[in-house]
């Protein structure tokens, strides 16, 4: 496997602490990770109070131990978001409950410069396709954009509540959705603006698709737009027994642009295509029948986070009482149930492989193999959740 790293971010006690963990050929084999976990068989005649000790002692060492290469603690509250530059991957771009957001060296954490003026949490941070421009957004909808070379800010704009914010795949472009349900798209640094009117509800997820002139919007009432982005207009809705019965929470997009995914509150994850609008495919877990969402039941279990593999035709869906399930793209069938010891975050899967990453509640990293459902490592360090992630190359 070449070498790459994760960046991941943890809530921990008043200081909040960013790791960047370095994955090489020499990580545990998932035999190593066995051995120190595996339960001490206890047999009648030996010393039981010792062998109890050292198992003690095992637990406490996987609990305290720590494999990120470089620890960054300029946060002092939880940190809701990390970004890696695309063109060198050596610059993070961070954003935290403290209202603030550190663009930072990933080789020694040095802080090349805040992006200051946020008054609220800052919840989007990511750069351009180029790495020229590095976007920050905090929850009262204030954004901003900083060019990274003078480390000035260029341009601002204060939106409602901001629910989520994507740079175009190929240009000085910003899309934001908001809790008016409205998409806004601007030409950076001009300001140039279009706006995609929403239903009135939260606008909850998107995303640009890959030819760059479409985006997907999943809304709070379960209905999953298609805008074309030239025109302003939407080209497909998915609504009623076609949306979902809940909140969109996440959605993914296929390399070639042909497929969307999306997950809900309604515990189901659905295959739709760019081309027909039409959704051809359901996903969810084994046993687990649709619900017709009442407050409280939304709260137990959701879909968190969804992926397509780009080297075979596997998706995965993540869920918030920790499974991860790895489906076959052409049958639909179930390959796999990897089980988390809490909810799961976030996923992503390498560019070009097929392994998954994962991020839990749990304050653990791990990767699986999708072909085998197999866990390949973990890697430990943050002691309270993580809540997000990002792959370098």
């Amino acid at each position: 496997m070449e070498n790459s790293e994760v960046n991941s971010v943890d809530l921990h006690g008043d200081e909040e602490i960013i790791e960047v963990i370095e994955l090489n050929e020499t990580e545990p084999t998932p035999d190593d990770l066995a051995e120190g976990v595996e339960d001490v068989d206890f047999t009648e005649g030996e010393d039981e109070g010792w062998e109890t000790e050292d198992e003690g002692g095992e637990e406490m060492e996987e609990a305290d131990k720590d494999d990120s290469d470089l620890t960054f603690s300029r946060h002092t509250g939880s940190v809701f978001c990390v970004n890696l530059d695309p063109s060198t991957n050596s610059l993070a771009v961070t954003g935290g409950e403290d209202d603030r957001s550190f663009v930072w060296r990933v080789s020694d954490g040095e802080v090349l410069f805040e992006c200051t003026g946020h008054k609220d949490s800052v919840t989007s941070a990511s750069f351009s396709h180029d790495s020229a421009l590095v976007a920050t957004g905090d929850m009262s909808g204030l954004i901003k954009v900083w060019k990274v070379e003078t480390k000035q800010e260029v341009w601002s704009f204060e939106v409602g509540d901001l629910e989520w914010m994507e740079w175009h795949p190929c240009a000085h472009v910003l899309l934001a959705g908001t809790a008016d349900g409205n998409v806004w798209m601007w030409k950076i640094p001009s300001g140039e603006c279009k706006t995609f009117q929403g239903p009135g509800c939260q606008a909850t997820t998107g995303k640009i698709l890959p030819d760059g002139k479409r985006a997907v919007v999943g809304y709070e009432d379960g209905i999953v737009r298609l805008w074309d982005l030239k025109q302003g207009n939407t080209s497909h809705v998915l609504k009623g027994p076609d949306g979902h019965q809940g909140p969109v929470t996440c959605v993914a997009c296929s390399k070639d642009g042909g497929l969307i995914l999306t997950g809900s509150v309604d515990c189901r994850a659905k295959l739709i295509s760019t081309a027909t609008g039409k959704v051809v495919g359901v996903f969810s877990t084994e046993g687990r029948k649709p619900k017709v969402l009442m407050e409280e039941e939304s709260e137990t279990n959701s879909v968190e986070s969804v992926g397509f593999c780009n080297v075979l035709p596997l998706v995965a869906v993540a869920y918030l009482d920790g499974t991860l399930a790895i489906y076959d793209l052409s049958t639909q069938s179930l390959r796999h149930k990897c089980p988390h010891e809490a909810g799961i975050v976030h996923l992503q899967w390498e560019d070009s492989s097929p392994l998954l990453y994962t991020c839990s509640l749990d304050g653990v990293v791990r990767i699986w193999d999708a072909r085998s459902g197999q866990m390949v490592t973990q890697y430990r360090g943050h002691t309270a959740e993580i809540l997000d992630f990002t792959l370098n190359r």
